[in-house]
């Protein structure tokens, strides 16, 4: 109930798409907590409580259709980096990771979501896994669902924690039929405007934004308005740079 009421007042305020809350619903994200076995679970009932979400509101107003979004995120496991500074040759994860998230995307899929949204992406070797596992079942159930897929930069030095630049992680997943790509979180709106318009410039897919609130203050939080956010936005609009807005860190409905 909870979480359907989340979804509900993204709807009322006019969202075309939401998200499931799925974001670490892997096996390997799930290992913390003991709770591997309830995966397909999780995700079958998140993209069902979503998909609810959106057919009521379809059916009151059917000239605006609302689409569900499938949210697989990044795990808490890279396979491109070592977790030990003592031994840089060890990976907590392999490329076998896309059997995690092969489970995740099936167990989306069955709920009813619309779209799959691979997000928040710092380790590209890991995307690749998720986007090889979604093509994998794409192919043994005949389907062709949309794919998005947003990445993440991590700082000042415009790179992904795995060391890519926009342009570099937008070339090292072109090779996929994606429907968007585009940036998430680490950075207000304002900071991710440069390396939007680089994917911009450079790409056939849509672009999407889902900038955080701002920067988060000393406490976590994020104090940036609806209106300071929406200022910064515009400007992506001005210059033609987004097909796809949502918000990330500190937004709200």
């Amino acid at each position: 109930e909870v979480i359907k009421e989340i979804h509900q007042k993204y709807l009322e305020v006019g969202a075309d798409i939401i998200e499931t809350n799925t974001f670490s619903s892997t096996s390997i994200a799930m290992a913390d907590y003991e709770m591997e076995a309830f995966v397909y679970e999780i995700n079958f009932q998140s993209a069902k409580l979503a998909k609810e979400a959106t057919q009521e509101y379809n059916l009151k107003d059917p000239s605006k259709p609302r689409f569900v979004a499938g949210a697989i995120g990044p795990t808490n496991r890279t396979a491109s980096m070592s977790p030990d500074v003592n031994d840089p040759g060890y990976r907590a994860v392999t490329f076998d990771l896309r059997e995690a998230y092969k489970q995740q995307v099936e167990a989306l899929i069955d709920g009813g979501v619309d779209l799959l949204l691979v997000e928040t992406v710092f380790d590209t070797l890991n995307a690749k896994a998720a986007l090889f596992a979604i093509e994998e079942v794409k192919e043994a159930r005949g389907l062709n669902i949309p794919t998005m897929l947003s990445g993440t930069i991590t700082d000042a030095s415009g790179r992904t924690l795995s060391g890519q630049t926009a342009e570099a992680f937008l070339v090292s997943v072109s090779h996929i039929p994606l429907l968007s790509v585009g940036f998430n979180c680490a950075l207000g709106a304002n900071l991710l405007q440069p390396h939007l318009e680089v994917i911009a410039q450079k790409s056939d897919f849509a672009i999407s934004a889902h900038p955080n609130a701002g920067l988060p203050n000393a406490f976590g939080e994020y104090d940036e308005t609806p209106e300071e956010m929406a200022a910064q936005i515009e400007e992506y609009l001005k210059k033609d740079l987004v097909n796809i807005i949502g918000g990330c860190c500190g937004t709200t409905p």
